[in-house]
């Protein structure tokens, strides 16, 4: 599920959507604000969840609901076996942008944003990491 369309008139690729198999996965989300006071820097939030279809790795990062970035999304550049890479795509006008590059293995995937707020000096960054457990319904 790599390569979707190969359009020949165009010389234009088409790339099936980058995607979290289906399964139990254990999710750590890790939110990086350097320009904060030290203790306020990191945020880390680790959960056990359940995908039950196919989720999109460009959907996979919590900070992209924010309301400062709600205009903003993550449009996908390149995709093979190993990797993902996806460019911010914001409307708003604010200049905020920032890119998004996923690492995937047989059984983990880690995908970290990094993020330049538009008309001020502030970039973020927020890592997630997925470690597949087993199957959803395998809980203990």
């Amino acid at each position: 599920m790599k390569l979707l369309t190969l359009a020949t008139a165009g010389a234009t690729l088409a790339f099936a959507p980058a995607v979290l198999p289906p399964a139990l996965y254990e999710v750590t989300t890790e939110t990086s604000m350097p320009h904060l006071e030290e203790n306020l820097r990191y945020a880390t939030i680790t959960e056990k969840r359940c995908v039950a279809a196919a989720e999109p790795l460009a959907s996979a990062f919590p900070v992209l609901q924010h309301a400062s970035l709600k205009d903003c999304h993550l449009q996908q550049e390149t995709h093979d076996a190993r990797s993902a890479s996806y460019a911010l795509i914001c409307d708003g006008g604010h200049g905020t942008t920032g890119n998004a590059i996923w690492e995937l293995g047989d059984r983990r995937a880690t995908g970290t944003l990094y993020v330049k707020l538009g008309g001020k000096n502030m970039t973020f960054s927020q890592r997630v990491t997925a470690v597949r457990l087993g199957q959803c319904g395998t809980e203990r």
